[in-house]
């Protein structure tokens, strides 16, 4: 059974910065993606970061481009969100997510086969 785990969340000041990691277990494929959506207080779900274990590919948000950066952990079953120059639009539940096959540009909520349960962001003004 596969199971996603993302932790790493809390209070920041604009500006700052957070870490979140996404933990996967029983997952042994390679080609598969495992990135992050996140869902603001009465917004829908949207799709942050996702990198592609296979190539590690990666897929962005136009929204975080530039401040963001997922990456590969120091264990093959961990993934990196690095959130930089956070702003209060990014505050929202962010949620571990896994893909059969590469991280496509689109990051559709529909298309994720695998959720894990969120850790909350709070960035203020």
């Amino acid at each position: 059974e596969v199971q996603l785990q993302a932790s790493g969340g809390g209070w920041v000041q604009a500006g700052g910065s957070l870490r979140l990691s996404c933990v996967e277990s029983g997952w042994t494929f390679e080609h598969v993606g495992i990135g992050f959506f996140r869902q603001a207080p009465g917004k829908e779900r949207e799709g942050v970061a996702c990198i592609s274990r296979a190539d590690g590919g990666t897929v962005y948000a136009d929204s975080v481009q530039g401040r963001f950066t997922i990456s590969s952990g120091n264990t093959k079953n961990t993934i990196i969100l690095q959130m930089n120059s956070l702003k209060p639009e990014d505050t929202a539940k962010y949620y571990c997510a896994g893909f059969w096959g590469q991280c496509m540009a689109s990051m559709r909520e529909v298309d994720v086969d695998y959720w894990g349960k969120g850790t909350l962001v709070t960035v203020s003004s």
